[in-house]
């Protein structure tokens, strides 16, 4: 009997560690996501083309505020030139929900250019976790009406 008792306090102990281990791994998941959205959103204003390289994955498909499909190294060289003229972008309000190894990144980026432009999007990400690494594989963004003055 007492063995029995004995094998049931190590397997709630086990499972209690697993689950902490778990819910760890989940949480440095998401902080690595959001941080990465932040340096995606501001690659443009300063051509770091090493940012994208990192984040997205080889097969990633975006959609634009225009409708337009666009891939990994459309992306590469639209940051690395700076196509957009943008000085600065920020993301916010960036929420994340893990499915074990794929991940669902949603937020806003306000950004500004070189022009004096302003604006905002609103943008959906999906992330997958392959060898132990997350990255991006399919985003689409959203541009937004600016708020009345």
């Amino acid at each position: 009997m007492r063995a029995i008792l004995l094998a049931g306090v190590l397997l709630l102990g086990l499972a209690g560690v697993l689950v902490h281990r778990a819910t760890s791994q989940q949480a440095d998941a998401g902080n690595y996501i959001k941080q990465s959205e932040a340096q995606w959103a501001a690659a443009s204003a300063k051509e770091d083309t090493a940012i994208v390289e990192r984040i997205l994955a080889d097969d990633f498909v975006g959609v634009d505020t225009l409708g337009n499909f666009f891939r990994k190294a459309d992306e590469l060289q639209g940051v690395g030139n700076n196509d957009g003229g943008y000085a600065s972008g920020e993301s916010s309000e960036v929420n994340v929900r893990i499915y074990g190894d794929a991940a669902v990144a949603q937020g806003t980026e306000s950004w500004q250019k070189k022009s004096g432009e302003r604006g905002r999007y609103a943008w959906t990400d999906t992330w997958i976790r392959r060898n132990g690494k997350w990255q991006v594989v399919a985003s689409e963004d959203v541009k937004l009406a600016e708020p009345s003055k």
